[in-house]
């Protein structure tokens, strides 16, 4: 079975290879993919060849928010049947490690994560047409979400996985007032996730109109440009900048009771410890810089905050497809744009431009 993938050559070079799918195993199911989410792991392989210490040595499929139809269910009889539309988890694990056991599949030293250079050989990813892949690994669609909006299931499973941390520890977004730092395809998930779990109020940061204007759309109730401030040092503001305000952003920011930070930017981190109140509490998801951030974090003693990090997913995915489904209108909105497979470079050129683009997807065809 041949299938057309969405290789990266070397950084800097896309190519849409034809190539032999591999043989699916009796507990495998071929799927037919109809979108893929382009991720910002994806850019940065593309642009620079690494993210953090995951460095490409050789080329690699890339994907990893994947949607389609079953075309051929796993000969086992396991998973979904042919015919039926799913999301794909991207995780492959090794199932008998402690942090598996306990059910923290996410945190297993063995994970290897679809379209990821962290191991050698790299793991392929899920931007082909057709994707052999364990049907355990299969969740299906609810049949009145539409496949564009599904395509957004992996990244707000990586959100809704921080919310529950959050939760477990005592920190639910309910009747909270909650600060997004950070409007890319994440944070726009925070937003619509936290509005969906009745938050009082959702403040959001980021350094472009577009994705706050979408922001407003799906939940936030103030937006916030967070390069319209003297707290962001290095940046030349235009004179446009400097008429608009001259107040700095923590003065903007009000007080809030939870801060999720999408950006993985350092200064949005001071931001955000700043804007807890006493009690609250803090969950990084944006990737920092490997190197450190220096931060507030006198704070977290003196007003004794929570401060959590949160890496992907786990078992998220089947709570993060039912809330898409019963708010659909919150979700639709941070897909910006929809390229077919020959438009690859197109594609990846507007999804690396924040300012006029949230989530884009490639299609793969095999939309119903």
């Amino acid at each position: 079975m041949r299938t057309k993938a969405v290789v990266v050559a070397r950084p800097g070079v896309l190519i849409v290879d034809d190539r032999q799918s591999p043989t699916a195993a009796p507990d495998h199911a071929v799927v037919r993919v109809a979108y893929g989410g382009i991720c910002g792991s994806d850019l940065h392989y593309w642009r620079s060849g690494r993210i953090g210490e995951s460095v490409l040595r050789a080329p690699m499929v890339l994907g990893h928010e994947i949607v389609g139809v079953v075309e051929h269910a796993a000969d086992d009889g396991s998973g979904p049947a042919a015919g039926t539309r799913v999301a794909v988890h991207p995780a492959q694990v090794c199932g008998e490690c402690e942090p598996c056991r306990r059910g923290d599949q996410h945190l297993c030293p063995e994970l290897r994560y679809f379209g990821s250079a962290a191991r050698d050989p790299h793991t392929d990813g899920g931007f082909v047409e057709r994707l052999v892949v364990p049907a355990a690994r299969l969740i299906p669609i609810p049949a009145t979400l539409d496949f564009r909006t599904a395509a957004l299931a992996e990244p707000a499973s990586v959100v809704l996985h921080g919310l529950r941390r959050l939760e477990r520890l005592g920190h639910g977004v309910e009747g909270r007032d909650v600060l997004v730092t950070g409007a890319g395809p994440i944070g726009l998930l925070a937003v619509a996730l936290a509005y969906a779990a009745n938050a009082r109020t959702v403040t959001v940061t980021d350094l472009h109109d577009q994705p706050l204007d979408v922001a407003r759309r799906i939940g936030a109730t103030r937006t916030i440009r967070a390069d319209r401030a003297s707290v962001l040092p290095g940046r030349q503001l235009s004179g446009d900048d400097l008429m608009t305000t001259s107040t700095s952003i923590a003065e903007q920011v009000p007080d809030v009771d939870v801060a999720v930070e999408s950006s993985g930017a350092p200064p949005a981190v001071g931001m955000a410890l700043e804007a807890l109140r006493p009690g609250g509490a803090i969950v990084q998801i944006g990737h920092l810089p490997s190197e450190g951030v220096t931060a507030p974090l006198h704070l977290a003693v003196t007003r004794e905050l929570t401060v959590a990090g949160s890496s992907r997913f786990s078992s998220e995915l089947p709570e993060a497809l039912a809330i898409m489904d019963a708010h659909p209108q919150l979700f639709a909105p941070v897909v910006t744009a929809v390229f077919p497979l020959g438009e690859v470079e197109a594609a990846f050129h507007q999804a690396a431009d924040p300012s006029r683009s949230s989530k884009v997807l490639l299609a793969f065809g095999a939309d119903s």
